[in-house]
């Protein structure tokens, strides 16, 4: 039985994405679609959806259409995320809230969520209305964790339970529907269902606490400005351990630097980089990684299926991580 490695899996989807045909009018509902789809992004959660189906199956064009729809799914929340954070520039490009406003963002945004259930209802499968639950279960927690995340803007206090709690609906949750629709598609056991649903929990919740760090600790070359997050005053990870491990001067400091009219940019990030330093935040932080990682490997030793057939999703886990061993 072929193995597909996690290019050849992304290639193949290339391919299927910009072949995708949608109507040409109105050009302003279906131009941004185009657009947003096209200005690329990793496409992690389609491949982890084929990468859990390859596990117990060839036939990997069998997979394409749910995998058209999460990712679809993925970009329509972008347009909308766009809107609420007022966003300029996504990937590198205008954003489809700058380009072409507000509403339009809005109701390109709903055509395609539409979009993505059409490509779900064309899955060949005689578990098609189980795959659905799974997919709106997904849906549902990603739109409760973007709404806890504005929440945590006007709350002064958020604990790092209730951050881990907002990121496995956000982030972790996308990812972790991927692989269990991958599973069911393929008629995997309802124990190694589980299992991979599991892996990918970990792996994205490992994903975003790293997507923090890099925020503050990262290099510009990976295509974001460094110390974004500590500028908007956003409560990540960093920000969440720092203030349960401060003392009320150093939570003063946490609080109101973001808002100083007398500090650069660079003396903003400066200030909470050291205060972070001195805390030990970021070291904190990367041993979570690093658990997270190892925790979401060991779950692949539990799986009903040949341990060499688990190789591409261990490299996937590494290359999202970025770690080696």
């Amino acid at each position: 039985m072929k193995l597909y490695t996690n290019s050849e899996l992304l290639a193949l989807f290339e391919r299927h994405i910009a072949q995708m045909p949608t109507p040409e009018e109105p050009l302003r509902l279906y131009a941004p679609i185009k657009y947003g789809l096209e200005m690329g992004g990793k496409r992690i959660r389609p491949t982890l959806l084929m990468l859990t189906y390859n596990l117990y199956k060839e036939d990997i064009e069998r997979a394409i259409m749910p995998a058209m729809a999460v990712e679809i799914f993925h970009n329509f929340t972008l347009l909308h995320d766009d809107i609420m954070d007022n966003a300029a520039v996504r990937r590198g490009r205008e954003s489809v809230y700058a380009k072409w406003g507000e509403n339009v963002a809005i109701l390109s945004g709903d055509a395609m969520l539409i979009l993505a259930y059409n490509h779900l209802q064309r899955t060949s499968s005689e578990r098609l209305s189980n795959i659905f639950e799974w997919f709106n279960k997904m849906a549902a927690e990603v739109c409760e964790g973007q709404q806890f995340d504005m929440d945590f803007e006007t709350q002064t206090k958020v604990s790092v339970v209730d951050y881990m709690r907002m990121i496995e609906l956000k982030t972790a949750a996308l990812l972790a529907g991927s692989a269990i629709i991958g599973a069911i598609l393929a008629g995997a056991s309802e124990s190694d269902c589980k299992h991979l649903y599991d892996f990918a929990r970990e792996v994205g919740l490992a994903f975003q606490l790293q997507d923090d760090l890099l925020d503050s600790y990262g290099d510009e070359r990976l295509g974001k400005k460094i110390g974004g997050d500590i500028i908007e005053g956003k409560k990540t990870i960093l920000m969440v351990e720092a203030f349960s491990r401060a003392n009320e001067e150093q939570r003063e400091v946490l609080r109101s630097t973001h808002l100083r009219s007398d500090l650069s940019d660079a003396e903003k990030i400066a200030t909470i980089k050291a205060l972070y330093d001195e805390l030990g935040v970021a070291a904190r932080v990367e041993q979570q990684i690093s658990q997270r990682f190892q925790r979401a490997l060991s779950i692949l030793d539990h799986l009903d299926a040949p341990q060499e057939r688990t190789t591409e999703l261990r490299r996937y886990a590494e290359n999202l991580i970025g770690r080696k061993s």
